[in-house]
């Protein structure tokens, strides 16, 4: 599990943007969404609903070279559309047909994962990350946002909370090492603001 981290997501964004803008807004909508590769071939405009809250029902797979088929759970699920990509989402539907597939590449092709690659140079700008990573973003990016583990659970289609928590514990490693690394810089002394190391405080009762 190697997800991006949201300052990461955006640079890879970024650095795709510069070749094709389609393929970078795929990289943000399924770093939010949290939907499989084989799910974004496979939704359809009439999967995408605005109201009373924007969503897209995940009903089911494409994998490359198979038939469509369920989901890996074997049953739908809706996920939100933040603000953050609902722009790109109604790009993607607009002009469009509800039988016709959501998501497609900047030529209005239906997606294959070596043609993204080669479009996005994601050898170059993938920050050494598979594309399932990008769901793996989505789902660190919920419960770093507060999101309880058990909608997570229902949004990423996992069929036990046992999964979901693995992401909690990876979360709680990244949260470690990120104190850690404050602990150990320079200059934190860990004393009341302005105390020096060493010093008594002489506002405590007793000195």
């Amino acid at each position: 599990m190697k997800p991006l981290t949201e300052t990461e997501l955006e640079e890879v964004a970024e650095a795709i943007r510069e070749f094709d803008d389609r393929a970078a807004d795929l990289v943000l909508i399924a770093s939010w969404t949290g939907l499989r590769w084989s799910e974004l071939r496979a939704v359809t405009v009439g999967d995408f609903s605005r109201v009373p809250v924007p969503v897209l029902v995940v009903r089911r797979a494409a994998p490359e070279g198979v038939a469509v088929k369920t989901t890996k759970g074997r049953r739908a699920r809706t996920v939100p559309v933040a603000d953050r990509v609902l722009r790109l989402v109604e790009a993607c539907a607009d002009g469009k047909a509800g039988d016709d597939p959501l998501f497609t590449s900047s030529t209005g092709a239906r997606l294959h994962a070596s043609g993204f690659k080669k479009s996005a140079r994601w050898s170059q700008t993938g920050k050494a990350r598979r594309i399932h990573d990008l769901r793996h973003t989505a789902i660190c990016l919920w419960l770093a946002r507060g999101v309880d583990a058990a909608t997570v659970q229902a949004w990423s289609g996992h069929a036990s909370i046992s999964t979901t928590n693995l992401y909690v514990q990876h979360l709680g490693t990244v949260a470690d090492r990120a104190g850690l690394d404050r602990l150990n810089t320079p200059g934190h002394t860990g004393g009341t603001h302005g105390e020096e190391d060493g010093a008594s405080n002489t506002n405590t009762p007793g000195h």
